[in-house]
């Protein structure tokens, strides 16, 4: 199933639903809050947006996207809310926690988990303001990474290049996707994928194109061991055949993204991957259960490393079926 209709299968068992029905009775009291003259607020399906009336938005630039653990996003929300209202800076939110937890999902969609609310600077000289007083105002705040972004600083604030306006056109395989206007004046894809990546046409402010080059150079993993690839991806982390050395055994690495990856109790990939840890260490020795060779941190992320078991291909009598 494409993991994008998860949050619409909540609702009910048979059909599916906007998320926005099931996660009506846990909205934010911001979803209500009484707006200054000469702002509005606009319903967009999971998403509230607030907006000057007055304001113009460019179709297309730098959006800074908020990221919140789900303990603190109340607070987090309270701040951005009142500097945006201060600032006069068109945002969305997301409308609740139980709509927060399922972006934040083990099988959410990799490429927007992480995404609580969004900033619409409308050129270059309001996204620098924005990135420097909004930072300073929730600094020191934890969040999912937002894969898709950069991140700015240590702390919530992540930006990428994309369109403000909601437009469409075809991509390579003929799906309909979110667009951009290109430099010739055409629409092209708007790709938001599980790395970071800026348009080579669209234009970098001078005060983060360093933060965009060091984001773009190649860099360490940080793993004591050689990987040789991937078997699963999940918006918890991802799982990887390694090998200790050139001729050293293979492992199985489990990764865990903090704040990410969460179970329908709120609790986040981290913390489970611990656990497993705990158990297979009370499960020593007993047979069929993958040694552990302990934990460890690469970057900002934790590793479970396991014993690497083959498997077996199972082979039922009279399977398959005889074609006739």
């Amino acid at each position: 199933m494409d993991n994008r209709y998860e949050a619409y299968a909540y609702a009910d068992p048979l059909f599916y639903d906007s998320p926005r029905r099931w996660g009506a009775h846990e909205e934010f009291a911001a979803v209500e809050w009484p707006l200054p003259a000469g702002w509005e607020r606009v319903d967009q399906e999971i998403w509230a947006v607030v907006r000057p009336v007055d304001v113009q938005l460019p179709a297309q630039g730098w959006k800074i996207h908020v990221s919140s653990e789900v303990g603190d996003a109340e607070e987090v929300l309270e701040a951005v809310h009142a500097y945006c209202l201060r600032e006069r800076v068109t945002f969305k939110f997301l409308r609740g926690l139980p709509i927060l937890q399922v972006q934040n999902s083990k099988y959410a969609p990799r490429e927007s988990s992480g995404k609580f609310c969004t900033l619409y600077p409308v050129d270059q000289a309001e996204l620098e303001r924005c990135l420097d007083g909004l930072g300073r105002v929730l600094a020191g705040r934890k969040g999912p990474y937002i894969l898709s972004d950069l991140r700015w600083g240590e702390g919530p604030l992540y930006l990428r290049y994309g369109g403000f306006a909601e437009r469409y056109c075809r991509n390579d395989s003929g799906a309909r996707v979110l667009a951009l206007v290109g430099p010739e004046g055409r629409l092209v894809p708007d790709v938001r994928g599980t790395g970071f990546a800026v348009p080579d046409w669209a234009p970098v402010p001078d005060f983060i194109a360093a933060a965009v080059a060091e984001r773009a150079a190649a860099r360490d993993t940080g793993l004591p061991y050689t990987v040789e690839r991937v078997l699963h991806f999940s918006n918890a982390g991802g799982v990887y055949l390694a090998r200790d050395g050139d001729d050293g055994p293979r492992l199985v690495l489990k990764e865990a993204r903090p704040f990410a990856g969460l179970d329908q109790r709120g609790v986040d990939a981290v913390t489970r991957l611990r656990n497993e840890h705990d158990i297979l260490v009370r499960l020593a020795g007993v047979p069929g259960v993958p040694a552990q060779h302990g934990l460890l941190t690469a970057w900002e992320h934790e590793f479970l490393v396991q014993e690497f078991v083959e498997g077996r291909l199972l082979v039922a009598s009279g399977w398959p079926p005889a074609t006739r």
